[in-house]
């Protein structure tokens, strides 16, 4: 198993490893993403290859110092800038006017640039070593659970990447928020882990997009993603089908006695604590994944603060199998 710590020894030899055109997947606070050079376009195109991902949808480019925007992007924002110094180091993306150095298979053509730095001693450590950006989604096969856990990319990815970073469990557990900017315009393009209501506390109500691109300009704007393997539905308590729950798996929100009546089931978290809720998202159904059952039940959350991007994974989940 490629999985190991991440001592200054291993950091070296997974940032020479990127150097040489290689993928690593490395620990952020969201979830483990699969890194190559982003300013290389031969190591990208290997991401695409890995996990199978279509080359329509672009990647987030992740930097450890503001100082490396002006590397990849051209864009003067207050608001944007006042939510930099705010949630940065953080699970905030901004989508922006990019720079020649950014190959166009990292933005699948668009003229903007999907920009974030995590907030993980891990991957900022692995991108200073680099001194490039580094280019990663979630470490997953294309379209499957997003992992939190060095073991749940081995799970989907195995040997297909040359290392696996071990940072433990992901704290937030939900890809970042996403924001595109156009001119003086702010709108968010998907919930993450962090809400609308706290980026509205920073800058003020943020704007409705207007425009319907014909393919995406950031990650997580296709109608279905983030699915196990094994059909998942939402919980209609009104059509009570109790014979079909007794085969089936249930992920339930907080604790309750509903999830005797299921073969196996798990819980969110048992006070109805959404951020506990979306930390566990990812590694409960990963778990559902592998026990004998023919379908997962997943009652839905209240869509407010973390509860939308909770629910925004949960929707595109179910849409595959509708």
């Amino acid at each position: 198993m490629n999985i190991v710590e991440p001592t200054d020894k291993n950091l070296k030899l997974a940032a020479n490893l990127i150097k040489k055109g290689e993928l690593v997947a490395f620990p952020t606070e969201t979830v483990y993403g699969l890194g190559a050079d982003g300013l290389n376009p031969l190591a990208v195109a290997k991401i695409f290859e890995t996990k199978e991902r279509p080359s329509f949808n672009p990647l987030i480019l992740h930097i450890s110092g503001v100082n490396q925007i002006d590397l990849i992007a051209n864009f003067e924002n207050v608001k944007i800038n006042n939510l930099i110094k705010k949630f940065w180091p953080g699970p905030l993306t901004i989508v922006v006017p990019k720079k020649e150095t950014v190959p166009d298979i990292v933005t699948a053509g668009n003229e903007t640039v999907a920009i974030r730095m995590p907030n993980h001693p891990v991957a900022l450590r692995l991108i200073d070593l680099i001194g490039n950006p580094i280019a990663a989604p979630s470490a997953n096969m294309f379209g499957r659970l997003s992992p939190t856990t060095a073991e749940h990319v081995y799970k989907q990815l195995g040997n297909k990447v040359k290392l696996i970073l071990n940072g433990g469990k992901c704290r937030i557990g939900v890809e970042s928020t996403i924001l595109g900017v156009k001119e003086d315009k702010i709108f968010l393009l998907r919930p993450g882990g962090i809400s609308k209501e706290e980026i509205e506390s920073v800058i003020g109500k943020l704007d409705n997009r207007e425009e319907q691109l014909k393919s995406p300009d950031s990650p997580g704007q296709l109608p279905y993603h983030y699915a196990p393997r094994i059909p998942i539905k939402f919980l209609d308590r009104n059509s009570v089908n109790e014979t079909e729950w007794k085969s089936a798996g249930v992920l339930l929100f907080k604790k309750s006695g509903l999830g005797k009546k299921f073969k196996v089931a798990k819980t969110l978290s048992p006070d109805g604590n959404l951020r506990e809720a979306a930390a566990n998202l990812f590694n409960c159904l990963h778990d559902l994944e592998k026990e004998n059952i023919n379908k997962i039940f997943v009652e839905p959350v209240p869509e407010t603060g973390l509860g939308v991007a909770i629910m925004d994974r949960l929707k595109k989940a179910v849409n595959k199998y509708l």
